[in-house]
């Protein structure tokens, strides 16, 4: 799997013979990849008049483009606006609930996510093909279906520890830029213009996951709440800033990963139930299966003691056979 910004061909269609010797080499005699494009056809055909693009067929003939548009942009952030508001709104009605729950797409934006990533993954496992993924930048979607894909694929990046690694890689070190994406939340009257909530739609998937394969994920919710609170407002230095060389020029910062892995802080996030699955793991993504993650939207309406409870007992039994 591979990942990269969308080429800048422009309106002239230019070529870039070193991006297709690049591609080339990663395929042999006979075989063929996919490009996933994150954008609609329409959306990429118009990035060429501001010098973006997509890879013309002629020039990387060994590779099919499939476009899979994903919102990345103010309409998401509208969606996650529409669904908080809806969900603290404790006086409305069933059928109004319901409606203003459609009405925000927030359900939507997460199966389409699912469906791009079991896409990208299907084209590994069961074409054994190679897949290059990207948008728009390569920082946003595209971050998104290749960090998915790798969690339905490998049971590596379902444990805690390759988890963090995954999140790493593939959203720190990769440029996502959490300053300009994460800063304000949905309960901000301010609306910026490169503000949208993709980590969070991220890790709303991986929940997703988690939900629909409950041995499967070494760890819980909870860790998944405590990088939503910390993408959004932290004490530690790990999703500061907007790519790697503004962290490096800032003061230095403590790391959230070093205390997420202290001994008695580690025990917290883990899953008691995990059983390390070797598996891939293909998620439903049928309406029916998609479901309102409860522990981070209604957290704030609904005490969550009881589950709490639930969960800590539950680790007792797991600890005690």
């Amino acid at each position: 799997m591979l990942r990269c910004s969308q080429p800048l061909t422009g309106p002239n269609r230019k070529r870039c013979r070193e991006d297709e010797m690049l591609l080339g080499t990663v395929l042999d005699e006979g075989e063929r990849g996919f490009v996933i494009d994150t954008r609609s056809a329409q959306v990429a055909k118009q990035a060429r008049m501001t010098g973006g693009g997509t890879e013309p067929k002629s020039s990387y003939p060994q590779w099919k483009r499939l476009h899979r548009p994903l919102e990345r942009g103010r309409l998401l952030q509208e969606s996650f606006i529409k669904l908080v508001e809806a969900c603290n709104d404790t006086s409305v009605n069933m059928d109004r609930w319901l409606s203003r729950l459609e009405s925000s797409r927030w359900l939507s934006h997460v199966k389409a996510a699912l469906s791009t990533a079991c896409l990208a993954a299907q084209c590994m496992d069961r074409e054994e093909a190679s897949v290059l993924v990207h948008g728009a930048e390569g920082t946003d979607t595209t971050l998104l279906v290749t960090a998915l894909a790798q969690v339905i694929l490998d049971p590596s990046c379902r444990t805690l520890v390759g988890f963090q690694g995954l999140l790493e890689r593939e959203w720190i070190q990769a440029g996502h830029p959490f300053h300009l994406r994460c800063s304000h939340s949905a309960y901000s009257h301010a609306r910026l213009k490169q503000e949208a909530p993709l980590f969070l739609l991220f890790l709303d998937c991986v929940w997703q996951l988690s939900r629909q394969f409950p041995f499967s994920l070494e760890f819980g919710e909870r860790l998944l709440l405590t990088l939503f609170d910390n993408a959004y407002a932290s004490a530690y230095g790990t999703f500061l800033c907007n790519n790697e060389k503004e962290r490096r020029v800032g003061e230095s910062t403590h790391s959230l990963w070093a205390w997420l892995n202290e001994p008695g802080e580690k025990k917290k996030y883990l899953n008691p139930l995990y059983s390390p699955n070797p598996l891939v793991i293909w998620p439903s993504v049928e309406p029916q299966s998609i479901q309102l993650w409860q522990g981070l939207f209604l957290r704030w309406i609904r005490s969550s003691q009881h589950l709490d409870e639930a969960w800590a007992e539950i680790q007792c039994i797991v600890e005690g056979h």
